[in-house]
């Protein structure tokens, strides 16, 4: 499958599915909206072509990804809305790092925190319309411990990002080829 990856960060979960991904599926391009985000040094070192595109030019990205024959778009932090446009023309997935529905859009880890939460977590869902609003596809959870910060919790929630990443990639495709088959 061709998977064309979008970042706007760190690109971490990017590099693990670089890594794991079956040999099947091909990371055709990871498209970033940040300059200077740390996904492109990623891209660079793993020979993934990377390609700057300002988020409101979809037109642009969609043209792209039509050039390179996309079959799904997973976004690795892409930290913005996607157009009904672009949700038409391709199946995209997210990685959030709360149990959703709870504590949707930013800062969610300090947010279960301060909520005196038992557990933390991470989900794969399909994007739509709403802000962290789909379809769940996967999730994982791990138990907040009373000496976590919210750096350590968000280390274990990467963890937990990585496996059901990578997972959820292969109910998609499982889908996806139900619905077209």
């Amino acid at each position: 499958m061709n998977i064309a990856i979008m970042c706007s960060g760190n690109g971490s979960n990017f590099e693990n599915l670089f890594h794991n991904l079956p040999p099947e599926d091909d990371i055709m391009v990871m498209i970033y909206n940040k300059k200077g985000c740390g996904a492109v040094e990623r891209a660079n070192r793993l020979g993934v072509p990377a390609c700057y595109m300002d988020s409101k030019d979809e037109l642009s990205i969609m043209e792209y990804f039509r050039e390179l024959k996309v079959e799904l778009v997973c976004l690795c932090g892409w930290m913005r809305i996607i157009s009904d446009e672009l949700l038409r023309l391709y199946p995209i997935i997210n990685v959030h790092p709360s149990l959703l529905p709870k504590y949707k859009g930013l800062n969610v880890v300090q947010r279960a925190m301060d909520a005196g939460e038992e557990y933390a977590g991470a989900t794969v869902h399909w994007v739509n319309e709403y802000l962290d609003g789909g379809e769940i596809i996967r999730q994982g959870k791990v138990k907040i411990d009373g000496t976590d910060s919210v750096e350590t919790l968000t280390e274990k929630i990467h963890i937990v990002e990585y496996k059901i990443y990578l997972e959820a990639i292969q109910d998609v495709k499982q889908q996806l080829s139900i619905n077209v088959g």
